[in-house]
């Protein structure tokens, strides 16, 4: 089994930073891909960021490409997204996710793709 807890989340202004955080435990994921996921209310929920295990393939949504950074160590059981110059549309929560398949080559970016789930964190970003 494997469980995910994201943090960092917070209420920020326009053009601030925010470092998501997420903790794995339970089974290794080093040789899996994981994900940032977000989620609006009323909103289907959209991917935001994804990094194979090895670093070498990583993919950003077009909302986020330039502003976010998603990030991980070999053989860490920790994940980050560095959300800099937030805007309001940033406003969602946000989740990590894990792929039980190992040792992708190409970042996975649809939900159906990973199946270990964190809670989220919550993100809000005023004017």
């Amino acid at each position: 089994q494997v469980q995910l807890v994201e943090s960092g989340g917070g209420s920020v202004e326009a053009g601030a930073s925010l470092t998501l955080s997420c903790v794995s435990s339970g089974r290794p994921l080093f040789a899996s891909a994981m994900g940032w996921f977000r989620q609006a209310p009323g909103q289907e929920r959209e991917i935001v960021a994804a990094i194979t295990w090895d670093g070498g393939h990583i993919y950003y949504a077009d909302s986020v490409k330039g502003r976010f950074t998603i990030s991980r160590k070999f053989g860490e059981t920790i994940f980050f997204l560095y959300a800099n110059n937030l805007k309001p549309e940033d406003t969602a929560d946000y989740y990590c996710a894990a792929d039980q398949r190992q040792y992708r080559t190409v970042a996975p970016i649809y939900a159906d793709q990973f199946e270990y789930w964190g809670h989220g964190t919550q993100v809000t970003v005023s004017s």
